[in-house]
């Protein structure tokens, strides 16, 4: 194959790192069932994770980093940018979301993230126009507040907005999209004079997504036979490539030396044949030591910022881009890490620990009545169990693919009498499905039992949770 099947997928992927001092991790809540913000403060700090990365600004997350000492980059979400075209209204945010917690022992905010991805294709420019001024005013706001030295705003951008012409798929060639060139030089040019960052989320999972033509260890750190050659520089990762591609495109306006951020990096574990705990650990088993010896790319050797994502999986997220969405963290969604991994990247794996004093329901779930006799509604009713709970892993060559119909029905309605906080009505589907209070996971896939959202819930120990990583990683390893 030539070199341009290769770059022509770097673009939707990649990314570059550093290791446990500066290492980040993005905080995604969008869950039925979230941990408490203390609990995850507290899994952070028992990890030695010093950054933090929002998608928000939501105040018991913030009241829960108060006094922690770690850093924190802030959100304002898309659908915010708009009101911040207005300078008093940005103003008004940040005094409400920075200035209130900037004080000794308050929150230590390092960045705010303006946007998330805005420039995706799939949002139609919608907004385009609205992200550079949002971005001036916030960042002009912190400068009249007395912070723009300090606490720098960027915006986080997919990968999408830079590019290798299609006659020269190299990533010294990179450009920005040239439907986004002007706009994109603005907002470069906006950060530079305010020495903020360039933040970017790169996907190397993205790249083997959908494309089967794409040769798998290009994904990965641990080589490959055919490295691409680029005028005597050899890439043998998508990670390196994306990475200066972005370098050339930042160069190809001026700024090639602008300090670029990696806002979020990482492997889903489930929800696509390529989104497993073994794929996951392969790559960051590659990612994480290079960060470490801060060994950077061929074009920018050194250190450089990275958040991983992500940090806690999240059942409550689209799947519009494809059911490995709700599976991104390296904890389970009760806060149990899912594999072993050394995030100081000196390779000495062990399970991160997890999150304490989880409280959960009673141990009971819902699972296919075998005693039902008309089964004419089941088809039905499996929709609409997975139509408000997460079915993700039920895909193909996802980690309960291998259930057999009664199966199935048995992980959706579970799924679903879960997320309903194990209510009795919950558990019926038309006389389909009974209460069990035996465990009906199996080696490879578990029924879940749901955080208890109750304080006054009784503790169950993590027991359980731990048997199931145990045997998963004996499995795959």
């Amino acid at each position: 194959m030539g070199k341009e099947w290769f770059f022509r997928w770097v673009l939707v992927i990649g990314v570059m790192g550093w290791y446990v001092e500066g290492l980040g991790v993005n905080w995604g809540t969008q869950a039925t069932h979230p941990l408490r913000p203390d609990t995850v403060v507290q899994m952070l700090k028992d990890n030695g994770i010093q950054k933090v990365k929002l998608f928000d600004a939501d105040a018991s997350t913030m009241n829960a980093l108060s006094g922690s000492g770690i850093e924190v980059m802030v959100a304002i979400p898309n659908n915010q940018l708009a009101e911040m075209n207005d300078y008093d209204r940005a103003m008004q945010w940040v005094r409400k979301n920075v200035t209130s917690y900037n004080f000794r022992g308050g929150v230590n905010i390092k960045y705010v993230a303006v946007g998330n991805e805005p420039f995706l294709k799939s949002y139609n420019n919608s907004f385009l126009n609205v992200t550079l001024p949002a971005l001036q005013n916030i960042q002009n706001a912190l400068n009249v507040v007395g912070l723009g030295d300090s606490i720098k705003a960027t915006v986080p951008l997919n990968a999408d907005v830079y590019q290798s012409p299609e006659n020269n798929a190299v990533p010294s060639a990179g450009i920005f999209r040239p439907d986004i060139s002007d706009l994109m030089t603005q907002i470069v040019q906006f950060l530079s004079k305010n020495s903020a960052p360039f933040t970017v989320n790169i996907y190397p999972f993205l790249s083997l997504y959908g494309n089967d033509n794409f040769p798998l260890d290009y994904a990965f750190f641990d080589g490959v036979a055919n490295p691409i050659n680029d005028n005597g520089i050899s890439y043998t990762n998508v990670f390196d490539a994306n990475f200066d591609t972005l370098v050339s495109a930042l160069k190809a306006v001026g700024f090639g030396d602008m300090p670029i951020l990696v806002g979020e990096v990482g492997w889903p574990t489930d929800g696509d044949k390529n989104a497993n705990l073994g794929n996951a650990l392969r790559f960051y088993n590659g990612l994480l030591p290079r960060l470490a010896a801060n060994k950077g790319t061929p074009r920018r050797p050194g250190y450089i910022e990275v958040y991983l994502f992500g940090l806690i999986d999240e059942d409550a997220k689209t799947i519009a881009p494809g059911n490995f969405e709700r599976h991104w963290g390296i904890f389970r969604y009760d806060g149990q890490p899912k594999f072993p991994m050394d995030i100081s990247g000196q390779g000495k794996n062990k399970l991160l620990v997890g999150a304490k004093n989880v409280h959960y329901l009673d141990p009971k779930w819902c699972m296919f009545n075998p005693d039902a006799t008309n089964l004419s509604m089941l088809a039905d009713n499996i929709d609409y169990a997975c139509t408000y709970g997460d079915c993700t892993a039920l895909g193909y060559g996802s980690s309960c693919n291998n259930l057999d119909a009664n199966g199935n029905a048995s992980y959706a309605f579970n799924m679903y009498y879960q997320v309903q906080n194990q209510d009795d009505m919950a558990c019926d589907f038309q006389g389909l499905a009974k209460v069990t209070t035996n465990n009906i996971s199996t080696p490879t896939c578990n029924f879940i039992i749901q955080i208890n959202p109750s304080s006054s819930s009784s503790l169950r120990p993590s027991l359980m949770a731990f048997l199931f990583i145990t045997l998963s990683m004996i499995l795959f390893l």
